[in-house]
């Protein structure tokens, strides 16, 4: 009987190892930059304008009840307005993406030899030579989806949306302008008299502008106090400029 040991089979499997090697949890990565951007869009618009509205009204009225009705329309148009808008940015970066990449999958059916081409400068760039660039063209090459997603990521530099990303950022930038405008208009409804609501309503929405800031560095691996500090001055300036003009308008 044949008493010597079997092969010990190889750790790798088409020429990778069975885990990646590093940390037991892997990398840490933000990959949801287009809910943070959505988020930024909606809740700046939201905090700032609302509130130089609130507050250029309350030089030129007295009552708060006018203040509030105006307030709630202006959040209620500013919803509906940038929500649409996100949906259609979101749909029209989809609608993109599926023409240019018809264009580039017939590119490689009727010129596959310039698409092969441009492949190799592709990977020439990031270092491979000699026959080592040759069989990695021919490998990409050689199916035609794995051909065409290189070439949208690496020629185009084009990802494919998300199929919801239209309904999930009209609904996230929607959705954050409400809450920002909430935020200055609050006091208005709570409290009854116009100056002291202004004031508190000024305060709130910079403590939100800082929050906000610090929340979204910390999400983005940034330094977290000066993305505040610049998240509050960037919103601060527009409501001031906002307030302004509010009240030259008004009188």
């Amino acid at each position: 009987m044949d008493t010597s040991a079997a092969p010990t089979p190889s750790p790798y499997r088409e020429g990778l190892p069975p885990q990646p090697p590093g940390p037991p949890e892997g990398e840490q990565h933000f990959t949801a930059s287009e809910t943070i951007r959505d988020l930024v869009i909606g809740m700046a618009d939201g905090l700032t304008v609302p509130f130089a509205l609130a507050a250029g009204l309350s030089g030129a009225v007295a009552a708060n009840p006018l203040i509030v009705t105006a307030g709630l329309a202006e959040i209620s148009a500013g919803c509906v307005a940038m929500g649409l808008g996100g949906y259609l940015a979101a749909r029209t970066d989809a609608q993109h993406y599926v023409a240019e990449r018809a264009r580039e999958d017939q590119e490689t059916q009727d010129y596959p030899d310039r698409e092969k081409w441009e492949v190799s400068a592709i990977l020439h760039r990031y270092g491979l030579r000699g026959e080592t660039l040759s069989r990695a063209t021919e490998a990409i090459a050689a199916d035609r989806r794995r051909w065409v997603d290189f070439m949208m990521r690496f020629e185009l530099e084009l990802t494919e949306p998300a199929p919801d990303r239209a309904a999930k950022s009209a609904a996230t930038i929607g959705g954050a302008y409400a809450v920002g405008g909430m935020i200055p208009l609050t006091p208005y409804i709570l409290m009854a008299e116009t100056g002291p609501a202004l004031v508190v309503s000024a305060t709130l929405t910079g403590l939100a502008l800082f929050g906000f800031g610090w929340l979204k560095a910390r999400a983005t691996g940034l330094p977290a106090l000066r993305g505040a500090g610049q998240t509050l001055a960037i919103g601060g300036l527009a409501a001031a400029v906002a307030y302004v003009v509010a009240k030259l308008v008004g009188g």
